[in-house]
């Protein structure tokens, strides 16, 4: 049985929480997960994963167990930050990357900002591009009223809508296990998430502006880059795992008949391509 370790790292006033899986002098998999959850959705993958590869999922700020501090400030460009910082206290100098959700653009801002750091990219319904936003996605150019943004918002934190980010498009969703949703319920429910997943929420219409930049990393270093993507996804849609190839054009595209939580359903499939593609690019 794969032993996963269960860390935290302090930088600055953020604890960082993280899980790490694998040999320590393994080539690098950093895993960045998305909304509602934290690296508690990489779990099952890790274990798949670890015989060749380390891999280290840290829980974003606003999620999971990463300890904040009062005041902190809840966007994009902060939480690649804390990655950055992460990744130097663990003496991370070469890593492949893995996307999703949320996890996308604080990643890709990372990689824009340490271009030689990356040696791969997954992206598994991790959007860089304007085609890839589903009809689920707010209509983010045309919020003007940051009140009533939020208003909105607050909808989408309800138990039932955490509960149709996992089964929504799902081939069985009596395959889903309800613990990972209610996990997630149980975190966002803790002091201050509400307000930090709000201004995240909020901070989202500044990402497909920095898109731009997000593409001309991919073309300007061409890194090997898989996506998997979950086809039945309403937040991100096929055309955004495709449009990678608009900038690294061998990179290869993978679709499966689930949602937007594609592990919970294809994990071993998933895990076999990420391995097979690890293999090729080191």
């Amino acid at each position: 049985m794969t032993t996963i370790r269960h860390r935290s790292v302090r930088l600055g006033d953020v604890d960082v929480f993280y899980r790490e899986a694998g040999d320590p002098e393994a080539p690098v998999l950093l895993l960045l997960h998305g909304f509602p959850t934290s690296s508690q959705q990489f779990v099952r993958l890790m274990r798949r994963l670890a015989g060749r590869w380390r891999l280290i999922a840290p829980d974003l700020p606003g999620f999971g167990q990463t300890v904040t501090p009062e005041g902190f400030t809840f966007t994009f460009d902060r939480l690649a930050d804390v990655v950055g910082e992460f990744v130097d206290a663990l003496e991370l100098r070469r890593y492949a990357l893995y996307v999703f959700d949320f996890g996308a653009p604080t990643g890709l801002r990372l990689a824009v900002s340490r271009p030689s750091e990356v040696t791969a990219l997954i992206t598994q319904n991790g959007n860089a591009y304007v085609e890839g936003l589903g009809p689920a996605m707010p209509d983010f150019a045309s919020m003007t009223d940051e009140i009533e943004a939020r208003r909105g918002f607050t909808e989408i934190l309800a138990p039932e809508q955490i509960k149709g980010q996992y089964t929504e498009g799902a081939r069985d969703p009596e395959t889903i296990d309800p613990t990972n949703y209610l996990l997630d319920q149980y975190f966002l429910g803790l002091p201050g998430r509400t307000e930090a997943m709000l201004d995240l929420l909020w901070d989202y219409r500044n990402n497909p502006p920095v898109y731009p930049k997000f593409q001309a990393w991919l073309r300007e270093t061409r890194p090997p880059v898989l996506a998997v993507w979950g086809r039945n996804d309403p937040f991100f849609i096929p055309a955004g795992a495709e449009a990678f190839r608009n900038d690294v054009p061998s990179a290869e595209v993978h679709f499966f008949d689930t949602g937007h939580f594609a592990l919970e359903e294809d994990v071993e499939p998933i895990s076999e391509l990420i391995d097979r593609f690890l293999a090729a690019h080191h």
